[in-house]
């Protein structure tokens, strides 16, 4: 019983506060700390936080100078969010983070076939009083919502 009781209290102390992580990734001003975010978060099991990474990994790409390594990177993430999504459908964080890289995209590159479905998701999430209140203003600010 104490063994389970230590057990579970690790686990609580080192589950990975999500609004901390929201937060950091808004506060991302350098490559460098876009590397230490990623570094920092790339193994958790949370899918909202490895929506963040996906964010920045996409975000990273802008740093290589071979286009074709740039879209082929991009892509992969593409892929990675877009399965955490179906895996994780109604995640706010998950939806969140599409929505804001299919507007920041360049239309171009065709990430635009979610937006509308994003936004329908959000709305509905930013009329209820939830646990995720706290990323409504964000999603104000970083969205066209």
């Amino acid at each position: 019983m104490i063994g389970l009781l230590s057990l579970l209290f690790i686990l609580f102390l080192s589950s990975t506060n999500i609004e901390q992580v929201v937060k950091e990734f808004h506060d991302l001003q350098t490559r460098e700390s876009e590397v230490e975010f990623i570094q920092n978060y790339t193994q958790s099991s949370q899918p909202s936080i490895l929506a963040y990474v996906c964010a920045v990994e996409m975000k990273q790409a802008k740093y290589s100078y071979n286009p074709i390594s740039k879209l082929r990177s991009y892509k992969r993430t593409r892929r990675k969010l877009d399965s955490l999504i179906t895996f994780n459908p109604t995640d706010v964080h998950l939806r969140y983070i599409r929505l804001v890289l299919q507007e920041k995209t360049p239309s171009f590159l065709g990430y635009n076939e979610y937006i509308e479905e994003d936004k329908k998701f959000l709305i509905n999430k930013l009329e209820i009083i939830d646990y995720s209140d706290y990323l409504d203003l964000y999603i104000y600010n970083n969205t066209s919502l």
